[in-house]
């Protein structure tokens, strides 16, 4: 199997929707990205299936040794391998790569989060930096890219935390910012029990509209000259955000079930989005 395939099969296998940006791209391009990906996945799965967090620590250090190889032309692991051609080619930043892998470390170190300032930094690492560097692997002519690629990232980060509210809580995490939590008299008891309650309801409402107005921020902030290069993240934002509405019509029923789209649903929003370059998507998240 080459890294390539190596990569590919590990995009694939995700069933993420960001797998469906991806098929459009041009081939060198969608190699790139899938890589970019590939990684992502990789430290991520080090926090989501190693139990023991000495040994999780071991394997992001592990990776962090890796990054610093590729950036030294030795390649070593199959995704580095796949990601050595376009390191140059897209200026991917070494400091970013690490800032990946400084997020999947923060979940190490915080399963809380005491407002949003603070939530907001786990979020940037853990999305909003990948978003930057998916925006140079797009390609940009505008510095004003990288913050919509950067807000971009935050609203998706927002659109799982509120998604994977049951879900996180079952592994021991509660992304929502204590001080919402307070403001809207929701104790960590009941989510942990699941209780769905016209208070939850409303704390889910405002976190919400917090998700809302980053998409609003990012679409605002990119540039015309740009956006048909980054029409990959466009797609993205038109699945992601179909899901915060799917989520918001269910009321929030988050806390013991996964609210998800179907692939046949998500191929088709990012195949309309693409077709017609994402000039409606940008004007109904503008508002």
């Amino acid at each position: 199997m080459s890294p390539d395939e190596y990569c590919q099969n590990k995009a694939a296998k995700s069933g993420s929707s960001f797998y469906y940006a991806f098929l459009f791209l041009p081939p060198e391009r969608r190699r790139a990205i899938t890589a970019l990906y590939a990684f992502c996945r990789e430290v991520d799965d080090i926090v989501d299936e190693t139990t023991e967090p000495s040994v999780a620590r071991m394997k992001l250090a592990w990776w962090r040794t890796q990054v610093e190889q590729l950036y030294q032309g030795h390649a070593e692991h199959p995704v580095m391998q796949a990601l050595a051609p376009h390191v140059q080619a897209y200026g991917l930043d070494q400091a970013k790569m690490m800032a990946v892998i400084d997020g999947m470390e923060m979940d190490l170190d915080h399963s809380r989060y005491m407002d949003w300032p603070s939530l907001r930094r786990y979020c940037w690492h853990a999305a909003g930096v990948v978003g930057e560097l998916s925006a140079s692997i797009f390609g940009h002519t505008r510095p004003e890219t990288l913050e919509y690629a950067e807000k971009l990232g935050l609203a998706f980060q927002l659109t799982n935390i509120i998604r994977d509210v049951g879900d996180d809580a079952r592994r021991g995490r509660i992304y929502l910012p204590v001080d919402d939590m307070q403001r809207f008299n929701v104790t960590a008891e009941d989510i942990i029990q699941r209780r769905h309650s016209e208070r939850f309801v409303e704390l889910m409402r405002f976190e919400t509209n917090r998700a809302r107005q980053y998409y609003r921020e990012a679409m605002q902030a990119l540039p015309e000259a740009d956006r048909r290069a980054q029409r990959p993240g466009l797609l993205m934002a038109a699945i992601y955000h179909a899901l915060l509405r799917e989520i918001e019509r269910d009321q929030w029923q988050v806390l013991d079930q996964r609210i998800s789209l179907t692939p046949i649903r998500k191929f088709w929003l990012a195949w309309k989005t693409w077709v017609s370059g994402g000039k409606g998507l940008i004007r109904r998240l503008k508002q």
